[in-house]
């Protein structure tokens, strides 16, 4: 009795001829007689084999008893991944698990054409593999027929929710028959994940495989302390002195994976990037240079390394601390699949300690505390690497023999040699030099200050601005002040406070420069031209040797050490302020000068308002007088009248009918004179009443000269006139008369515009 027993047959074949002995406990756990038809929720650790597991689950209600599949038409499985690059792993795993079933596996996921996807569809498929997305799109436009699934396997489920593809598998779940068999397939099960498969399964058996004392026994964790700024410099070394065949290095952000690509890339490691801005084509290039080994390390985010399984990956490194338990256990689980060793490096920031022992604790997780390994023992390891080689102790060739003696009859032993040496070392990258930190073990963290009680009580200090304060230096900044290092070395900074220097941009550029920690600068004092820092004794030599010869750090800024206590540079003197000669008084009857003159406006003055007469009281009626000589009455200012809005809209609107007045009936036109006349006075001097002369007392206008094309009228007919005959000679329906310069026939007419109807 095998192992392997109660594998359907055919797909014991393909196992057999993968190099299946034994399988993982997961697998084992799918094959039992509770999981016969009935639908399962599986709790098993990232790596343990979960994609065969679910494979061998599905394959008995696929088979039915047969061995082989009927044509392929309807599917009959769907697999839901959360990722691409998982989708197309898993289809790469059942594609040979059920290569001797005669299995049609089609995949659809984004980023791929739509129309390929349809068509495999069309042509029929008994398995289809995709993410929830395109898997949708396919169902809503009806290229994707649920009517005939038997099984729905939800691989990553906690992941996916995760990413917020709830309402897309929920759709998923609800376009499936009722009668199908659903498997969950996840390496936690939190309570979104319960929830659904107490909601989309039938009383569904629950399996855990994952050992509840310690995740992942096949992964030696390591978390390995180092100063904020040696993080790059931390993998670098790591990376060197565990020299693994592949490698991956999660980051939490994609302009971490573009800036550590590019650093790693200068210093001479076959890397490549994996992020969410990567389309398809350049993400599978990517896993398939790191699967041919064309590349060893691959710098990635989590979400794009979700899932991937990728062939002798010994090393897992931590560049970004994960958020979450989850977030480890799933990034750890690249490293350590199938039975196979694993290295998982977690690259810990001094003050992002206590954070990391949170973090391990909850994800019940031993790490072993450590530093990382220095340049020195990089290089020692490396010499070590050369002497247990074993090119050196195997066998050789005649032919590698016979070169080998010409070496040794030209050049000596020692030669050949260090000629080696320098060819093997040159394919490397130099190790880097670290920081010195707490430790192994040790926190990185301020002392103790003790209880008010132990430092005494405080006395009463009295308000904030009548305390008696120790004079500081205006240049003073970083929290630290001269005398701290006990000696410390001065360095002069070629930019002062004229150069708009600030202590907050000067303090992370020398770290930059030279390597540093903020607790390697003591004080920063701002001249006007020129700062003095102090640095950390142990620090100084370091920083000038990584600022190196040219002492340039940033554009136009160098440094320069200086010997002993810095002398503060002399004050720049002000420019003396040239007294004025005191202005003469005002006298006392000095009156405002007359401006000029405003000007006058050419309007007419309003006319006054008429005063109101009371009427006389009734009495006898007076006897008749002469009569009096007329005055004109008073008349508004204007000889115009006002009219209002409205009516001056009702008069342009073109339904407006206006009066037809027979000229010989208009009203003569008051003259100038008399309509320029003050309001309210008299007209001086005789009135002009001469009548203005009509149209029909001035008679006919006479006819104006016709101007023709040629000219105005001249002696004889038609002359200057229009043809008579109508059009001239040449010229047609919509064609020119042919210039006058150009001979008959020469030029063709313009071909008449198309008329439409």
């Amino acid at each position: 009795m095998t192992e392997i027993e109660g594998v359907v047959p055919a797909l014991a074949q393909a196992l057999a001829k993968r190099g299946y002995e034994t399988l993982t406990p997961v697998q084992q756990a799918v094959l039992g007689a509770e999981m016969d038809g009935a639908d399962a929720l599986v709790s098993a650790q990232t790596g343990s084999g979960k994609t065969v597991a679910f494979g061998l689950a599905m394959a008995p209600t696929l088979l039915e008893g047969a061995e082989r599949l009927e044509r392929a038409d309807l599917p009959l499985a769907l697999a839901v991944a959360p990722t691409r690059e998982l989708a197309l792993q898993v289809k790469r795993e059942l594609d040979w698990l059920y290569e001797f079933a005669g299995a049609k596996v089609a995949s659809c996921v984004g980023g791929m054409d739509m129309r390929t996807e349809r068509a495999a569809l069309e042509r029929g498929a008994h398995i289809v593999v995709g993410t929830p997305g395109r898997l949708r799109d396919h169902i809503e436009r009806g290229s994707l027929d649920m009517t005939a699934m038997k099984v729905v396997v939800l691989d990553e489920a906690d992941e996916m929710l995760d990413l917020g593809f709830r309402e897309d598998l929920e759709f998923i779940l609800q376009s499936a028959p009722q009668t199908r068999r659903t498997l969950m397939f996840s390496a936690t099960v939190p309570p979104t994940i319960a929830s659904m498969a107490k909601r989309y399964q039938r009383d569904a058996v629950r399996l855990t495989t994952a050992s509840e004392s310690r995740q992942h026994g096949d992964i030696e964790y390591r978390a390995l302390t180092c100063a904020p700024t040696d993080r790059e410099n931390a993998i670098i070394n790591v990376l060197r002195h565990a020299n693994p065949k592949s490698a991956i290095v999660f980051c939490g952000t994609r302009a971490t994976v573009n800036h550590l690509t590019s650093r790693f890339t200068n210093r001479g490691l076959s890397v490549v990037a994996l992020s969410g801005e990567l389309n398809q084509g350049a993400r599978t290039h990517a896993l398939q240079a790191l699967r041919d080994g064309r590349a060893s390390v691959c710098i990635a985010t989590d979400v794009a390394a979700r899932g991937i399984d990728l062939p002798n990956l010994e090393l897992v490194i931590h560049a970004d601390l994960p958020k979450n338990p989850e977030s480890l256990l799933h990034r750890s689980g690249r490293t350590g699949r199938a039975g196979r060793k694993g290295i998982s490096a977690l690259i810990v920031p001094y003050p992002r300690r206590r954070h990391t022992e949170r973090l391990l604790a909850n994800a019940n997780i031993k790490a072993t505390w450590g530093k990382p390994p220095s340049a020195d023992e990089v290089l020692a390891l490396d010499r070590q690497r050369i002497l247990d080689d074993s090119d050196l102790t195997g066998e050789t060739t005649p032919e590698e023999q016979a070169f080998a003696a010409d070496l040794l009859a030209k050049y000596d032993a020692q030669a050949v040699a260090v000629a080696f040496l320098r060819k093997h070392m040159a394919g490397l990258t130099a190790p880097e030099e670290l920081l010195d930190g707490p430790a192994a073990g040790e926190r990185h963290e301020r002392p103790e200050r003790g209880r008010r009680d132990d430092r005494g009580d405080r006395p009463d200090r009295g308000p904030r601005k009548e305390r008696d304060r120790p004079e500081r230096d205006r240049g003073e900044r970083g929290g630290k002040r001269p005398g701290d290092f006990g000696g410390g070395t001065w360095i002069r900074l070629s930019v002062g406070r004229h150069h708009s220097a600030e202590a907050r941009w000067l303090l992370p550029m020398l770290c930059r420069a030279g390597n540093l920690t903020k607790n390697h600068v003591g004080a920063i004092r701002i001249h006007d031209n020129e700062t003095h820092v102090e640095l950390h004794p142990e620090a100084a030599s370091a920083f000038l040797e990584a600022v190196g010869p040219s002492r340039k750090i940033e554009k136009s800024i160098t440094v320069d050490k200086i010997e002993g206590m810095p002398v503060e540079p002399a004050a720049v003197p002000r420019k003396e302020r040239v007294e004025r000669a005191p202005r003469k008084p005002k006298p006392e009857d000095a009156s405002k000068p007359e401006g000029k003159p405003k000007p006058q406006g050419t309007l007419r003055a309003a006319a006054p308002k008429p005063q109101t007469v009371s009427a006389p009281a009734p009495g006898p009626t007076p006897e008749p007088t002469a009569a009096a000589a007329p005055v004109e009455a008073p008349r508004a200012e204007s000889p115009f009248p006002d009219r209002s809005f409205k009516e001056k809209r009702r008069r342009a609107a073109p339904t407006f009918k206006r009066e037809t007045v027979n000229p010989a009936e208009r009203p003569l036109k008051r003259r100038r004179d008399r309509d320029q006349a003050p309001a309210g006075q008299p007209v001086s001097g005789p009135v002009d009443a001469t009548p203005i002369a009509t149209a029909e007392d001035r008679g006919p206008a006479p006819k104006k000269a016709w101007k023709g094309k040629d000219g105005p009228n001249k002696d004889g007919p038609n002359k200057g006139g229009p043809a008579k005959e109508g059009k001239k000679f040449g010229a047609k329906k919509f064609g020119k008369p042919h210039p006058a310069k150009t001979r008959l026939g020469l030029d063709k007419p313009k071909k008449a515009p198309h008329r439409k109807g």
